[in-house]
Formats: structure tokens, C-alpha cells, sequence
């Protein structure tokens, strides 16, 4: 009888060990995209689109095999409008580390890209924001420029900052 209390008592450990390992290695899911009017003028227009690494050039043909070797999990969009006059997406690729993030933001940079404090590092264009905290690289792009368009490129790029 003794013997099978030990028996019992190992099986008991390896099962907490491996439950606190689980536990220690799951990642929580982080949904950075700001719901419709949660930002002022913002409307969310879509569902949010997840691309696996794999995958990513089903999203962006071309220019994928970057990101794959900057080390990206997944690449997560999703597409607003602001105020009925300016359409953007989101993308916010989660990498396998900031390192990754900040290769690829810095590849894109042209001599127009002013620096603005947001995350990590941050950079604005007449129609676009990008920005890298952690392992995420977001890049917000805008199919329309109107006066207002940096403004609420930078509202929106706040919020998503936020929830990241």
C-alpha cells in the first residue's frame, strides 16, 4: 500500500509541474484594435483578419519573406474609416521579439518620416504612422489624405498603442 501512495504522490507532481509550465509558456491574446467610437471619428469596418507567418503572403504578396525573416508570428489587420471621408488599415505584426520590430521599421524609413513619441520609436507620413512596442510593429496607412488625415492617424495609432 505504501508504495502505490508514492506512486500516486509522482503522478500528482508531474501533473502540477506540467500544469504550471502550460501555465508559464501560454501567451495571452491581445486584440490592439480600438472598437467602433472608441476613438473619436473612427468607425471599425470590418472583422479583424489573422495572417500565420505562413501565410503572410496570401496579405502582403511580395514583401512577406521581410517580415518571415525578421521573425514574425502573425500579422493581425483590421480596416476603419474616419468621420465617411478616410479609409485606413491596421496592421499589427506580432513578432518573435522587438529586434524583429525594429528591423523592419527602420527598413521602410525614408528621409519625409518625422519621429514622434509614441511606443518604442515612432514615425509619421502625410498617410501614414508606424510604431514598434515589444514585438508588435503596427502600421496604420490612410487611402485618402485630407487636412485632418495625420491628426486622426495619430488618434488611432494612440489607441492602439494602448491596447498593446
Amino acid at each position: 500500500m505504501k508504495g502505490s501512495r508514492g506512486w500516486r504522490w509522482a503522478v500528482v507532481a508531474v501533473a502540477m509541474a506540467g500544469l504550471a509550465a502550460g501555465v508559464g509558456c501560454k501567451k495571452s491574446q491581445v486584440d490592439p484594435f480600438p472598437a467602433t467610437g472608441a476613438v473619436t471619428g473612427w468607425q471599425k469596418t470590418d472583422a479583424t483578419r489573422v495572417y500565420a507567418a505562413k501565410d503572410l503572403w496570401q496579405y502582403i504578396d511580395g514583401d512577406a519573406e521581410q517580415y518571415i525573416k525578421a521573425g514574425v508570428v502573425s500579422t493581425s489587420t483590421s480596416e476603419y474609416k474616419y468621420d465617411d471621408k478616410v479609409e485606413a488599415v491596421v496592421d499589427v505584426h506580432t513578432m518573435n521579439g522587438p529586434e524583429g520590430a525594429r528591423k523592419i521599421l527602420e527598413t521602410g524609413l525614408t528621409k519625409d518620416a518625422k519621429k514622434v513619441p509614441l511606443g518604442d520609436e515612432c514615425v509619421q507620413y502625410a498617410q501614414s504612422v508606424a510604431f514598434r512596442k515589444g514585438p508588435y510593429l503596427v502600421r496604420i496607412v490612410a487611402y485618402e489624405s485630407t487636412p485632418e488625415t495625420p491628426q486622426a492617424l495619430m488618434a488611432l495609432a494612440r489607441a492602439v498603442e494602448a491596447k498593446l
